[in-house]
């Protein structure tokens, strides 16, 4: 690594044919993706790796390959679209580069062992930087890569796990990281009430598909009192006890004990009003280790108000990598305590507001900033496929994953070059100032 040089293997004055040559690479490996067979090879090294069921497997497969397919011929040298400004005399223009890092870093999760090293890792390429990929062990940063990061000329990391790790690796490079860290995600249902049967099969699947183990998971559902009277809670509970370790639509937990969950619900429990909804029990007949987590998935209710408190608030919005989440409800006159509590909020990835109302949704989009939100009665958290940016939104640290301005924004740097060429015929040198 400490051989390549600032200005990448290529930029967009040197090697400009390794643009077409990544868009030609980028076609054959999106196109190899779409064959049956190969496609379930990897839904199956997958499931080898990180407990998903086949379908969630299949889904992870399907983003990687149509990210592939979309950056095939050109459209990676589109990426690195210059532009130019007039000067302000006779031989002077501007022009402006998106330019590479050079020797550059990833960190991968491991709920995603397949979309996201590979999505972050083409998306380095493509702007003319050398990546080193360190996939997860499971979740920590080790000692190897720590190393390698903060003892070779590495101008860049991005890194995509926990907050914790991304503080740490922020300290130790001085802030030359760009992060996609934890999300603690909001849900807000709107007064208008259709549609419940959907609505309660999309909170299912936002809370508990792959067991919670989604940065983008529904960490919090804020429902308007009329949800509550059109029996979603009860729906929610129903799909919830459909799920089971035989097909892994509830599957091991990685990062999280069973105790651990368990003590997590108990503290919340302790908040006044706070009642168990469904869950909150360790799974029947497994033999999971006791080093994860085995539980069903769990939703704990928390009145609004006591949520607010600076005692409780807290433990509310914490985020549990797990099959959990946290349901609160409220009446019209209370949606400015459902925006405090969305602007009292530390993480701002992923967010929906399932309404219909214009009024309602431009109320919560125009003062919240989740860097994902979906809006509408189809409104989710997860599932994010490649067709849009994916990432935080309110932190200067931010990365995007996916889209050309994900990649243009984490991969490459602004570059101005100005040029300047023609003295003007009778120049006389002016008084020195």
């Amino acid at each position: 690594m400490n051989r390549v040089p600032k200005s990448g293997v290529h930029n967009p004055l040197k090697h400009v044919e390794r643009y077409l040559q990544f868009g030609e690479i980028s076609r054959r490996a999106g196109e190899a993706l779409k064959d049956p067979a190969i496609a379930e090879f990897f839904i199956q090294t997958i499931q080898k790796t990180v407990p998903k069921s086949h379908a969630q497997a299949a889904g992870e497969v399907k983003v990687t390959a149509d990210f592939l397919n979309n950056f095939g011929g050109d459209n990676v040298r589109f990426l690195a679209r210059s532009f130019g400004v007039p000067g302000d005399h006779y031989g002077q223009f501007s022009h402006g580069h998106r330019w590479p890092y050079g020797p550059v870093a990833i960190i991968a999760p491991f709920n995603f062992p397949l979309e996201i090293p590979v999505l972050q890792l083409m998306g380095a390429l493509f702007m003319g930087n050398k990546p080193v990929l360190k996939p997860a062990e499971k979740c920590a940063l080790g000692p190897v890569a720590e190393h390698l990061i903060l003892n070779s000329n590495i101008r860049l990391t991005q890194f995509t796990g926990s907050s914790r790790v991304a503080e740490m690796l922020l300290e130790k490079t001085k802030g030359k990281v760009k992060i996609e860290d934890a999300g603690f995600d909001w849900k807000i249902l709107g007064p208008d009430v259709e549609d419940v049967n959907y609505v309660a099969w999309q909170c299912d699947q936002d809370a508990y598909a792959c067991s919670g183990q989604k940065c983008s998971a529904e960490s919090i559902l804020f429902a308007h009192e009329n949800w509550e009277k059109a029996g979603l809670f009860r729906r929610m509970k129903e799909n919830a006890s459909k799920r089971s370790l035989d097909d892994l639509s509830v599957a091991p937990v990685l990062t999280h004990t069973t105790k651990d969950f368990l003590d997590h619900t108990a503290r919340l429990l302790e908040i006044p009003g706070a009642k168990l909804m469904f869950g909150g029990k360790e799974l029947d007949n497994h033999n999971i280790p006791d080093v994860y987590g085995a539980v069903e998935p769990t939703a704990v209710f928390v009145p609004l108000k006591e949520m607010l408190k600076d005692e409780n608030f807290g433990v509310c919005t914490t985020e549990i990598f797990a099959p959990f989440q946290v349901v609160t409800t409220f009446a019209d006159d209370e949606m400015c305590l459902v925006l405090e509590a969305c602007e009292r909020m530390s993480n701002h990835l992923t967010a929906a507001v399932v309404s219909n109302d214009v009024e309602f949704q431009t109320a919560i989009l125009a003062n919240t900033v989740n860097g994902t939100t979906y809006a509408g009665r189809r409104a989710r958290t997860t599932g994010a496929p490649q067709n849009h940016w994916f990432g935080p939104a309110g932190d200067a640290r931010g990365a995007g994953i996916g889209t050309p301005e994900a990649i243009k924004m984490v991969w490459s740097c602004h570059r101005e070059i100005i040029m300047d060429t023609v003295v003007p015929a009778g120049w006389e040198q002016p008084k020195a100032t």
